[in-house]
């Protein structure tokens, strides 16, 4: 097949393409198989059959002798001396064996390639046999491959640099699995770039840096783009993304991205949350919990990523993004607690604490996506502390007021990778949010379930008759600890691939 590039992060390219040789015969600089546990002890996985052959003593023997255990995203690297012409094996754990031959869940496959090409920083070329006997299993190989060799190296001066595997070869016959590794390096594209973008320093990603990326990366990739800028924003009444922006010398931006199909039957509207940075405004935070602000435009991120995506895949839908940049700042100038704004849908809103400024900006997003007519709603947005306090660090919460449009997006989110979970928007929290002066104050000052009244907050500013996710992604957008699976430490580009997954869902001719 033709060789695909996936870009990755700074100056570096990683090419994926298909092989359908064995593991024993492909010449590379390292061969990535996975290894399985059972009652019996350890098993290779289908995809390592040449390679336990090739070696005196098989796989097993030699992985146990070293105390390899096979769990999940366990690594052992194993000299071949020749025995097949790829100097070097990687072993990589895949668990339990499936009580299906074969039926490998593709997150555990996504995640050890993840693990694997990750560990191979500096090698040119790695080639992965690990259990692709379907097309979904190849693509899923694909994308872990992709997503686990990301590394953000743009700043870094000193010290030993070493570069991401340059060429990844997925092994498999699989049977359409061209468009599907195809599809898989399309996606990588994308959560790269997304990544990027929240990596980057604030200094260098102001609302109208991130406003001219998404200008000419969505032209080149055929979107139509609309930038509004602080003049544009104020005269059209959008109160609530200016407000946010208003203590900042870099002023905020919102962005309209749009694509559409001619045989498309449906118009899906995706809103993100773009604070460049965010210091709590007058409500500042603390230092600690500031320290990694530079991720609050997660979701705009998230959504520029997927437009993106949903160009390049000519999918068969229609679909506008709606970025809402801003940085928020203190200042002689930035909006005060107790101030009152009018929002674009003409709701105006007692402001309590200038810390849930997410909210706002959301607010504006959310009333102009109505404009165009869309079927569907999703907000994407690093919300609320309440998210991590509720669901961790890499559980993002889903609430709507539709049970059903809910329990898909999270049903799609999952299958993709992407952990999520259901959550309510109990009534009772509605009364929080009233205001003695304003149509609505922008949070609950009691702070009990804050996540769920945010959402709350966001559902007064839906068309009336459209249907609207929330999906809050504040502890899922950025990874400060360890790198885990295909998932490196930073930005992780969450929710990208759910919303190309929903519109992927929605495409003209297919049962949504």
């Amino acid at each position: 097949m033709r060789t695909r590039q996936a870009r990755l992060a700074s100056a570096y390219v990683t090419t994926v393409r298909l092989n359908a040789s064995d593991s024993g015969s492909v010449e590379t600089d390292a061969l990535v198989v996975g290894i399985n546990t059972s009652p019996d002890g350890l098993r290779p996985a289908s995809g390592a059959e040449a390679v336990n052959s090739a070696l005196t003593g098989g796989l097993a023997a030699t992985l146990g002798a070293l105390g390899f255990s096979g769990h999940a995203g366990e690594i052992a690297k194993i000299p071949t001396f020749g025995a097949v012409p790829a100097p070097l094996v990687v072993a990589v754990g895949l668990g339990d064996a499936p009580e299906e031959a074969g039926a490998y869940d593709l997150e555990v496959l996504r995640r050890a390639a993840g693990v694997a090409t990750r560990s191979l920083a500096g090698t040119a070329r790695a080639a992965l046999s690990l259990p692709a006997t379907t097309a979904e299993q190849a693509e899923a190989v694909a994308l872990g491959a992709l997503l686990g060799a990301y590394d953000f190296t743009k700043y870094r001066t000193v010290g030993e640099v070493k570069a991401p595997v340059a060429e990844i070869v997925v092994l498999s016959g699989a049977s359409g699995a061209e468009a599907t590794v195809s599809r898989a390096a399309t996606l990588a594209e994308s959560v790269a770039l997304v990544r990027d973008l929240v990596n980057t320093p604030p200094s260098d990603l102001a609302p109208a840096r991130f406003a001219e990326i998404a200008e000419e990366n969505g032209t080149k990739a055929g979107l139509s783009v609309e930038v509004l800028d602080e003049v544009a924003l104020k005269e059209g009444g959008y109160g609530g993304i200016v407000g946010v922006g208003q203590g900042s010398v870099n002023p905020p931006r919102l962005v309209r991205l749009g694509y559409t199909h001619p045989e498309a039957g449906t118009t899906l509207a995706f809103v993100g949350k773009g604070i460049t940075f965010d210091s709590g405004g007058l409500s500042l935070k603390p230092s600690a919990s500031m320290a990694w602000m530079k991720s609050d435009m997660g979701g705009a991120g998230a959504v520029f990523g997927a437009l993106l995506a949903i160009a390049k895949l000519g999918l068969r839908v229609n679909a506008v993004g709606y970025l809402c940049l801003a940085e928020n700042m203190p200042s002689g100038t930035a909006q005060r607690p107790s101030d009152v704004l009018t929002t674009y849908a003409g709701k105006t809103v007692e402001v309590l604490d200038t810390d849930a400024e997410g909210r706002l900006v959301l607010a504006d997003g959310i009333a102009r996506a109505g404009e165009d007519d869309p079927d569907l709603i999703v907000d994407v947005a690093t919300l609320t502390g309440g998210q991590i306090v509720a669901l961790g660090w890499r559980t993002c919460g889903v609430m709507s007021s539709d049970d059903d449009l809910r329990d898909e997006v999270v049903e799609v989110a999952v299958a993709q990778g992407e952990a999520a979970w259901g959550m309510p928007l109990p009534e009772e929290l509605r009364k929080g949010l009233d205001s003695p002066i304003a149509d609505i104050a922008n949070l609950n000052p009691e702070r009990s379930g804050s996540m769920l009244a945010a959402g709350l907050f966001l559902r007064e500013f839906v068309p009336e008759g459209v249907r609207w996710a929330h999906v809050d992604i504040a502890g899922p957008a950025f990874n400060k600890e360890a790198p885990h699976g295909y998932t490196p430490k930073g930005g992780t580009g969450m929710l990208t691939r759910t919303l190309i997954a929903l519109a992927e869902r929605y495409q003209a001719g297919r049962e949504a």
